[in-house]
């Protein structure tokens, strides 16, 4: 995964695929590979899994909401584990809270399953719930 951008490398893990199916249907493909530096919280599978299959599929439709979920994943620098407890800006324009330390963190009450994955661009930290934005 190290050798090219971020959007491309969570293609090749099946863990991701349906976080890489929703960023395609947003648009956001091109926008994450070109960005010079970012920290992505990229939620597993079974993370969207949790979600019911209606609302999933309503989401999944609605660009603008989809759009404002995927961007409040990614922070527009890259964190290492050193740096990740602390608030963020994200790309959505909300922040999202980390706690914890070494391998133990929270991501906004989600729980980092697997961290500090290098992309080409990017630092990538697997999550098991998928955020959502203060409505």
């Amino acid at each position: 995964m190290a050798q090219v951008p971020v959007a491309s490398a969570a293609s090749g893990n099946p863990v991701l695929s349906t976080l890489v199916s929703a960023v395609k249907q947003a648009g956001l493909v091109d926008s994450l590979n070109t960005a010079p530096a970012l920290t992505v919280f990229a939620p597993a599978n079974s993370a969207f899994d949790k979600i019911p299959a209606a609302d999933l599929k309503k989401v999944l439709a609605d660009k603008k909401t989809l759009t404002s979920i995927l961007t409040l994943h990614v922070v527009p620098e890259k964190l290492s584990p050193a740096d990740l407890a602390g608030s963020h800006k994200t790309l959505q324009g909300g922040e999202v809270k980390v706690t914890g330390s070494g391998t133990d963190f929270k991501v906004g009450g989600a729980s980092v399953v697997c961290g500090n994955v290098q992309t080409a661009n990017a630092t990538v930290y697997i999550i098991d719930t998928v955020l959502m934005p203060k409505s």
